[in-house]
C-alpha cells in the first residue's frame, strides 16, 4: 500500500486548522456534543437490538 503524502498531509492541515478555527470560535464543542449524542444514540439502539 502506497501513502499519498501530499494528500495526507493536506488533510491533516486541513483538519488542523478547523479544530483550531471551531475552538476559537465556540463551535468545537458544539460539535463534540452533536459527535456524543450520535454515539449514544447509536449504542441505545444496539443495547435495544440486543435485548430483542
Amino acid at each position: 500500500m502506497r501513502i499519498r503524502y501530499r494528500q495526507l498531509l493536506f488533510k491533516l492541515f486541513t483538519w488542523f486548522i478547523a479544530e483550531v478555527t471551531l475552538t476559537y470560535v465556540g463551535l468545537d464543542n458544539l460539535a463534540d456534543y452533536s459527535e456524543y449524542l450520535k454515539e449514544q444514540s447509536a449504542i441505545s439502539i444496539t443495547v435495544s437490538y440486543a435485548q430483542s
